[in-house]
């Protein structure tokens, strides 16, 4: 395991990569590529080889995350995300958090959020103030609100639903697609085991919500509940 290395996991993504996959693996990332570039590699492969490297040290970690390429990056995420839930990580998970935060312009795209927000940063929240959260839920950047929604999931498993409604619904206008669909997933999964807290909070915020983040939100709802939500006509 030693000889595992941000090179080594690079060379061994690069082995695998195909021209014809580039642009099926460039129509995850939501925004544009901009200045990140796509290798060609299926993002299920990503994962095996990441965790292959699941032991690397923070500075390891951080490499990738320098990477320009998309699944370079989504391995650094696996990787923090799988350290996150080891019992005896190679890395504390305080600095995993630290990490997070600390680059998180690195980390700007749904899935990239998606894979690493519970575990590195609501676990490391679980036992502290929620304050970090709400600054993230108040920043101009799009994909640091959707970790202060994404994180939340460890405390729904918890069956602690509070923050999952107290910031979704401070984003219940958010401009942002991915941002409106984290709250309509995220929501949903919360009225799982509240449905009261669920239909309460489309009551207060459903003339706020997208659409999408509507219909995301009563799947689980009966069908005469979901025709009231989904209607123009407030409950």
């Amino acid at each position: 395991m030693s000889s595992m290395t941000a090179d080594s996991l690079e060379a061994a993504l690069h082995a695998i990569r195909s021209d014809n996959a580039i642009a099926d693996v460039a129509r995850f990332f939501h925004d544009g590529l901009g200045e990140t570039q796509v290798l060609g590699v299926g993002i299920g492969k990503v994962f095996p080889i990441a965790r292959q490297h699941a032991a690397l040290p923070l500075p390891e970690i951080s490499r990738l995350l320098d990477s320009p390429f998309y699944e370079v990056r989504m391995a650094a995420a696996a990787i923090m995300d799988f350290q996150a839930r080891q019992k005896k990580p190679a890395n504390p998970l305080a600095v995993l958090y630290e990490l997070y935060l600390d680059r998180h312009d690195r980390l700007n795209n749904w899935d990239l959020v998606d894979r690493a927000a519970p575990y590195v940063v609501g676990q490391y929240l679980d036992d502290k103030p929620r304050d970090p959260l709400y600054g993230l839920a108040a920043s101009s950047d799009p994909w640091r609100r959707r970790t202060a929604i994404v994180a939340t999931y460890y405390f729904i498993r918890k069956g602690d639903l509070r923050d999952t409604f107290s910031i979704c619904s401070r984003l219940a206008g958010d401009p942002h697609d991915m941002v409106q669909k984290a709250i309509g997933s995220w929501v949903r999964t919360a009225g799982e085991a509240d449905r009261d807290q669920l239909k309460t909070f489309l009551t207060e915020n459903r003339g706020r919500l997208s659409a999408t983040a509507v219909r995301m939100a009563t799947e689980k709802l009966s069908p005469h509940e979901k025709a009231i939500f989904r209607s123009k006509t407030p409950p």
